[in-house]
């Protein structure tokens, strides 16, 4: 049976869309759809007119899959002398996060994990977070500013604990470190990729990756020489290209510094490839649907991209006139995780010659 979207609101589930698109990403949140259906026969989408109101709660079913938890931020019906249309649009529960004020008694954040953090900002808005694997030590002293979402301050320090915050299908927080699970099949060029194209970059790259921890002595009159540094290096990058960065840390140590410099250069090795895919299924060969923070085989000669796992940062799950398809943004693993593993290998590694 081929799939289809249902959207459950107001008490109804509507089905039969014309136009489908749904966006879920490790690197977005909250995920978001957009859909589009035309009447068929007179007074089809009556009902569907008068029931659903922008704001409804919503599920986006992909088959029996639900994809998104989230609410309905447009409704838009439209009548001409041809025809009856509707649009809707939403996004998932985690909106909330990413619209409003942070909340936090005392504006003060001390003594607290990066899941922790989340699950108190999460709180006021109905929502849970859920960390999949190491939540990370304490985060240093943190005074949160008037206007902030709360969105942003768990972004902040979940990229302190080298951690990705994203959306779940069922519109909570998960907090993850790069995924291990595999999908039952990759993408293969000649067998399922209906369009590629990989952009390999050096200008983000950098040889030398200084994390500097400012001294918390005020008063010492001796330039920078109070401040601790930490450096790591590049092989990769042959000229001398240095960065520096400013720790988040504060005064907690050079481990610290040490980490977060760790971090920038195995990230910014792995974004220096980018691949995007259009595959014709929204399922794997075991008929689960592609989801974000999985790996997937790749193998597409032409693109020097030849027998890797790679991960899924996005995908896009669309139906239009051109029919079904899948929209993918895949990137090697190091591009999110927290240590630098295979910084050794030459850019060779990543199908450049």
């Amino acid at each position: 049976m081929q799939d289809d979207l249902t959207l459950v609101v107001g008490g109804m589930r509507l089905s039969g869309w014309d136009s489908i698109r749904v966006t879920a990403g490790i690197e977005r949140c909250p995920n978001e759809f957009d859909i589009t259906m035309t009447e068929r026969f007179a007074g089809e989408l009556a009902g569907a007119s008068t029931v659903v109101n922008a704001g409804d709660a919503c599920d986006v079913l992909l088959g029996d899959d639900v994809v998104i938890r989230g609410y309905l931020d447009r409704f838009i019906p439209t009548i001409n002398a041809g025809q009856h249309a509707i649009q809707a649009a939403g996004r998932g529960r985690c909106q909330d996060l990413v619209d409003c004020a942070a909340e936090w008694p005392g504006g003060q954040i001390t003594a607290s994990s990066a899941l922790g953090v989340a699950q108190k900002l999460c709180e006021p808005y109905a929502l849970s977070a859920t960390c999949l694997g190491d939540a990370g030590g304490p985060i240093p002293l943190m005074v949160l500013n008037n206007g902030e979402t709360a969105f942003e301050i768990i972004e902040r320090v979940c990229r302190y604990s080298a951690l990705l915050a994203y959306e779940g299908p069922d519109g909570n927080l998960v907090l993850s470190q790069v995924g291990t699970a595999k999908a039952a099949s990759g993408f293969q060029q000649g067998v399922n990729v209906t369009s590629a194209s990989c952009a390999f970059s050096a200008d983000q790259q950098f040889s030398e990756y200084l994390v500097v921890r400012m001294s918390m002595d005020v008063l010492q009159d001796a330039g920078d020489a109070g401040n601790t540094v930490e450096t790591v290096t590049n092989p990769n990058i042959k000229r001398h290209r240095r960065r520096v960065i400013v720790s988040e840390g504060g005064d907690m140590g050079s481990d610290v510094a040490k980490q977060r410099a760790l971090w920038e250069c195995s990230r910014r090795w792995g974004r220096a490839a980018q691949l995007r895919l259009t595959t014709d299924s929204w399922r794997d060969s075991s008929g689960k649907l592609y989801t974000p923070n999985t790996l997937v085989d790749i193998d597409i000669p032409f693109l020097k991209i030849v027998k890797r796992s790679w991960l899924i940062s996005e995908v896009t799950y669309r139906r239009d006139a051109e029919g079904t398809a899948a929209d993918l943004v895949i990137m090697p693993p190091e591009a999110f995780a927290p240590e630098p593993i295979l910084l050794q290998q030459g850019p060779a590694e990543l199908g450049q010659q």
